[in-house]
């Protein structure tokens, strides 16, 4: 329980290198995870040479600790295997659809978590990079990726040379529902996001970027509304092309 509420996001590695045998028990932790059907429609593409992490880098806006790492993985999600054992089988069901597509992040996203605890659980730091999917056509080229394997998810791995304060959160009363969803009134979301609002780090952040309140910052410079309709024609046409909508 103490491990879970102490996450951090650790982003600044040492150069001590993860044992094989302890990765690939991490590994193991990750694919004893819940998935739809037992078909665990995901892979884990572990990218270690200073190389190839090069070559990701500017798929993920250049973050240093993806060359810093030790170890990078990406999850993809992945029907290409099941439909070769099909074919093998003399068999065919169709797979490249939405409804097999959301089962297939889904699964991907309990790989990972599970993989995070085990690696936190073994002393390692992790962080997510939210940046995979902004890039997935060129992730795709880079890996060699086939069609029917989409990355979902990307995972830095390593001992942390620096470790950061916790994060904050929303209170676990703005997330919770009784019964039925009880939708907010005003006065509930100024108060749920006060905290936040009030740290000297989002005030900071508030002033950095020139704007009024951290909400702004939030629509305004780190998810505005034409990178996020330029992404999502990006991956739209990406799952076009591959059947998926």
């Amino acid at each position: 329980m103490e491990l879970l509420k102490s996450h951090r996001s650790i982003r600044k590695y040492s150069n001590r290198e993860i044992p094989a045998a302890i990765l690939t028990d991490i590994l193991e932790c990750g694919i004893r995870s819940s998935n739809t059907g037992n078909m665990q429609l995901y892979s884990i593409v572990v990218t270690r040479q200073l190389e190839k992490k090069r070559e990701l880098a500017p798929l993920h806006f250049n973050q240093a600790m993806v060359t810093s790492a030790p170890v990078v993985l990406t999850i993809c999600f992945d029907v290409n295997r099941f439909n070769v054992w099909c074919r093998l089988n003399n068999t065919f069901t169709d797979l490249n659809n939405l409804l097999w597509l959301l089962n297939g992040v889904i699964d991907s996203s309990i790989l990972v978590q599970n993989i995070c605890i085990a690696a936190e659980s073994k002393g390692l730091g992790i962080c997510y990079l939210g940046t995979t999917l902004y890039n997935a056509p060129e992730i795709i080229e880079t890996l060699k990726l086939p069609s029917g394997v989409i990355p979902i998810n990307t995972l830095t791995i390593g001992y942390p040379e620096v470790i950061p304060d916790l994060t904050d959160r929303l209170p676990l009363d703005a997330i919770l529902h009784h019964e039925a969803y009880n939708n907010y009134t005003d006065a509930q979301i100024i108060d749920y996001y006060k905290a936040k609002e009030e740290l000297e780090s989002s005030k900071q952040f508030v002033f950095e970027n020139q704007k009024q309140n951290l909400a702004q910052v939030y629509a305004e410079v780190r998810y505005k509304s034409e990178d996020n309709i330029f992404f999502s024609d990006k991956l739209r046409k990406l799952l076009e092309e591959q059947g998926f909508l």
